[in-house]
């Protein structure tokens, strides 16, 4: 028998190790394929939720833009209506054009764009695209003085922003 601190102590890698019997390789091996066989399952599994979720969102892309479409086919005849009659009176022309203007921003209004055209208003650089910086005495400077294009949507839904005139700072 040793003494104590000679150095000769045993520790966790000394332990005797079990001899593992045919049967216990046997069991483990069978453990492992059917491991292996669940991770394969799995992962076949998961591909196929990709593939079916990815085939969906097409179909729905495609469903959303034929929606969109349809929903502008009423311009579209409103305005071969109005060329239509382009050779009668020119009055009822351009006032047919501004019907199926206003008709179409109502269509971006409903698919959530509401026309962004306001002048007099605080510039803001989230809704408008400066295009010019104009000299206009009578309004507030950084304020926007005239809309040279309008813009569609708010905040992060935003189509495009309005293109405007600045009053320039004074001074």
């Amino acid at each position: 028998m040793e003494a104590a601190g000679t150095g000769a102590e045993s520790g966790p890698q000394d332990a005797p190790v079990p001899a593992a019997g045919p049967d216990k390789i046997t069991e483990l091996e069978a453990k492992a394929a059917e491991c292996e066989d669940r991770w394969r399952r799995a992962m076949a599994d998961a591909d196929n939720v990709r593939k079916r979720h990815a085939a969906e969102l097409r179909a729905e892309r495609e469903a959303e833009r034929a929606r969109v479409a349809a929903a502008f086919l009423p311009v579209v005849d409103n305005l071969e209506l109005a060329l239509a009659h382009a050779e009668a009176d020119p009055t009822a022309v351009v006032q047919g054009v501004l019907a199926i203007r206003d008709q179409a921003v109502q269509l971006l209004a409903g698919l959530g764009y509401e026309r962004d055209a306001e002048s007099g208003v605080p510039f803001d650089p989230a809704r408008h695209e400066v295009v010019a910086v104009v000299d206009e005495p009578a309004t507030e400077p950084n304020t926007v003085a005239r809309v040279v294009r309008p813009g569609y949507g708010t905040g992060g839904g935003q189509l495009r922003p309005a293109a405007v005139a600045v009053a320039k700072p004074r001074g």
